[in-house]
């Protein structure tokens, strides 16, 4: 009996789930209402329309009279049972049923992503695209995604993108929210906890295994090398033994390092005599490097405009053109490099033409002042921004290595003239930049004569800490 009555409580349940919630409230309520009247009238009878016998209902009941109805299955025992079910299958019901929560959902851009293919990953659409750049400006940095960036992206239940993060960078981020008449944006920027480091080295083979052997960042190897490269030619001049100090920045995020900043100080000794350098920046916000005395290190113009390339064809009025195989005037220095190598302007100016010009193929001209100007052939490419009219500073990358024109081979073909006239870049007697000027001299003063003490106190921290070093090794 046990188990016919289990079984159709559970035939019983399965059945009532089926019954909308409210119905089976009002149900209950009136069976709730029916036995209240049942257990107040003793006496009332209850009969059937097809004569069936009556069953009378009083308080003491006889066990003939519910033949039919055991006691184990009377309305009174089985009800809570029953509504206990019913409680328990709705509050299993809600919790299945009920929605979660969006969450912030992380993407990494990948190589060859656009934001139409980063969209489509998170279930979203141009539309969604179209949404958020309407009438927000900071939304055309997203056109700027590149591999390894990171997203994230909110997204409620109904497919909608409520939120959206763009990392730029380690710092810097873009917060997209959704309100009722767009998307607003908000710049996130973090302060790194910015650190001095010293690093020094001397010279075995090369200034780059120097540096790596270190602990010195390539970039900042490179850097060094720009900043005594003036003085000293980093391809010809260095001798083993040469050595070198250098204090520079670095970044810390919640105690993880996350960059490298420029360098403050440094010192290179070559073939035995030291050259110091200080970064200032000047009243105007224009950062160069200097002599501790204040005079500038950087000459007017570089002397190379291409990093790692070498000399293919020297300046001369009578060379044999490759190419045309006739005696024609060299007027420049070629300099032989990879398509797609950098070139660099060699000094600030503007640039007074930028297209295609008979056998240069690709060229650049720019105009220095004080009747000084340099001319860049065969170029493959122009860099972003590079165009006639363009303010460009020294240093700055304007293209790329190529071979258009009448070229042999890929190539930068480099001219410097001088009051109209072409000269050999390579002998040229190059002018020199100007030092501080007398009005800024105290200022540079209180900004650099720290940075020179610096260096010199980490040279000697760290020679007493190596000292210690041996002491107790020994």
């Amino acid at each position: 009996m046990p188990s016919i009555i289990t079984k159709s409580k559970k035939v019983l349940c399965a059945t009532l789930e089926q019954v909308p919630r409210g119905h089976l409230i009002a149900a209950g309520a009136l069976t709730a209402s029916l036995m209240v009247i049942m257990a107040f009238s003793p006496n009332q009878k209850v009969n059937s329309s097809d004569n069936i016998q009556s069953l009378e209902v009083s308080s003491e009941v006889s066990a003939t009279s519910f033949q039919m109805f055991p006691k184990a299955v009377t309305a009174p025992n089985i009800l809570p049972d029953i509504i206990e079910g019913l409680k328990q299958t709705s509050s299993s019901k809600l919790l299945v049923t009920q929605p979660k929560q969006p969450s912030m959902q992380e993407l990494t851009i990948k190589s060859g992503d656009n934001l139409s293919s980063v969209f489509a990953r998170m279930g979203l659409n141009d539309r969604d695209i179209y949404e958020l750049f309407d009438g927000n400006k900071s939304a055309k940095d997203l056109r700027s995604i590149s591999p390894g960036q990171k997203l994230e992206f909110l997204v409620d239940n109904s497919g909608k993108l409520q939120e959206l993060k763009y990392y730029k960078n380690n710092l810097d981020s873009l917060k997209f929210t959704r309100n009722d008449v767009g998307f607003t944006s908000q710049l996130v920027s973090l302060k790194p906890e910015v650190k001095r480091s010293f690093r020094e080295g001397t010279i075995n083979s090369s200034l780059f295994m120097a540096g790596k052997q270190a602990g010195l960042p390539n970039t900042l190897t490179m850097e060094l090398a720009n900043i005594f490269g003036y003085d000293i030619d980093f391809a010809l001049d260095i001798q083993k033994g040469d050595h070198f100090k250098v204090m520079f920045e670095e970044q810390f995020l919640e105690g993880k390092k996350i960059g490298t900043g420029a360098i403050l100080s440094a010192e290179f000794t070559n073939d035995g005599k030291t050259y110091r350098a200080v970064r200032y920046t000047n009243k105007d916000g224009v950062t160069r490097y200097y002599a501790p005395d204040g005079k500038g290190l950087n000459k007017a113009f570089l002397r190379t405009p291409v990093d790692f390339a070498r000399i293919s064809s020297s300046f001369s009025l009578a060379r044999k053109h490759p190419v045309l195989n006739t005696i024609r005037a060299h007027k420049g220095t070629d300099y032989a490099a990879a398509i797609g190598t950098p070139i660099r302007s060699t000094g600030d100016g503007k640039v007074i033409f930028a297209g295609r010009q008979g056998g240069y193929g690709n060229l650049i001209v720019i105009q220095h002042g004080q009747g000084f100007e340099t001319r860049y052939g065969h170029m493959n490419s122009f860099a972003k921004g590079i165009s006639t009219g363009s303010r460009v500073s020294q240093g700055q990358v304007i293209g790329t290595v190529g071979k258009t024109g009448l070229a042999s081979g890929p190539h930068l073909h480099y001219e410097f003239h001088v009051n109209g006239q072409v000269r050999n870049p390579v002998t040229v007697q190059l002018p020199q930049s100007i030092g501080i000027a007398a009005n800024e001299k105290d200022r540079f003063a209180a900004s650099t004569q720290t940075l020179v003490a610096q260096l010199q106190d980490f040279n000697r921290n760290s020679r007493l800490a190596l000292g210690e070093s041996k002491t107790k090794s020994n």
